[in-house]
């Protein structure tokens, strides 16, 4: 609702100013924050703004926004970032300002579908949003409960010299107990020395019992041998795409740290240039199709993710989607 605008223009300006960022930067988040937030009151009546600040290193910090929407859509997104180009009679440089002024942007729409909106803004230019290693890319959308303050939702990526591992969870329940689960089992990952995952989930499962407990996927990534070996626990759906064909890994029974199956083994699967494994929470409706999304795999992997969310999202729990795309 547009009285909203500017308190979310306010309540992001000053957590921005709270983290790295130079005045400079702090302006050309503002605008892009405001022409976002304005979008959705004025062409598509209302929607969902996200957004999060994270820090890969001591010394620098990402801002990330994203406006969604279930608006008319765009049927051509190019001539519409052109500034001078408007639907309503308004001056039209709204999409041209946000894709100036961030280091990345990115527009996805489709008529009757709706709109996603992305941009984001680096301290410094070597800075990347999400995580990148070395032959795969990662992103992911985390969005806690409404009227939560927290997220119960949570991933966490260790690299090795011929691995990349990845570990995705749902803290059972929502709130602050189900964070502290997440965030105890990804300490437990950066920690642990095996690499093999179910070596991973017993050494997890020992340490956060005295958690209320999660389910979650581990997904190894070897560049040597080319392959995933994948193992989870609980109801954590997984998709390995190549283009529009998958295939659905099936996780255990179980909560990692209260009960776990006395015999787990892991699923190996082939790796292939572009292949996408998605993961999602059950705060996600299991029965997207990715065919509904043309075209959408020229995009970054975060508007995937947004697309999926906007669509299958349960309004119930958290909801998550992970994207991890060989590169």
């Amino acid at each position: 609702e547009r009285s909203y605008v500017s308190y979310i223009k306010r309540e992001i300006h000053n957590r921005v100013l709270r983290a790295k960022f130079s005045e400079t930067q702090a302006g050309k988040i503002d605008i892009i924050v405001s022409e976002i937030s304005s979008n959705l009151v004025k062409h598509a009546g209302g929607g969902e703004l996200l957004f999060r600040i994270s820090e890969p290193d001591e010394k620098n910090s990402v801002f990330e926004v994203l406006g969604i929407d279930q608006g008319p859509g765009i049927a051509d997104t190019a001539r519409m970032i052109r500034d001078g180009v408007s639907t309503t009679h308004t001056l039209g440089q709204g999409l041209g300002a946000i894709h100036r002024l961030s280091d990345m942007a990115q527009l996805y729409s489709r008529p009757g579908w709706g709109t996603i909106v992305y941009g984001m803004v680096k301290t410094k230019n070597k800075v990347i949003a999400g995580t990148g290693t070395s032959g795969i890319d990662i992103r992911a959308l985390c969005v806690n409960k409404p009227r939560e303050a927290v997220c119960g939702d949570g991933y966490r990526v260790k690299q090795t010299r011929s691995e990349v591992i990845i570990f995705f969870g749902d803290g059972l329940g929502h709130g602050p107990r189900a964070k502290e689960a997440i965030d105890r089992a990804g300490e437990c990952l950066l920690e642990c020395q095996a690499d093999e995952p179910v070596g991973i989930i017993r050494e997890m499962h020992e340490k956060i019992r005295r958690t209320r407990g999660l389910v979650g996927t581990l997904a190894v990534y070897n560049r040597q041998r080319n392959e995933w070996r994948l193992c989870g626990v609980g109801n954590i759906s997984t998709r390995l795409y190549c283009g529009v064909q998958f295939k659905n890994y099936m996780s255990y029974n179980g909560t990692i740290g209260l009960n776990l199956p006395s015999s787990m083994n892991a699923s190996t699967f082939p790796a292939e240039m572009n292949q996408f494994v998605i993961m999602c929470s059950d705060g996600v409706r299991t029965r997207w199709d990715l065919n509904k999304y043309p075209s959408i795999l020229k995009y970054d992997a975060m508007m995937l993710a947004a697309a999926i969310y906007k669509d299958n999202a349960r309004g119930t729990d958290d909801a998550s989607v992970l994207i991890a795309k060989v590169s």
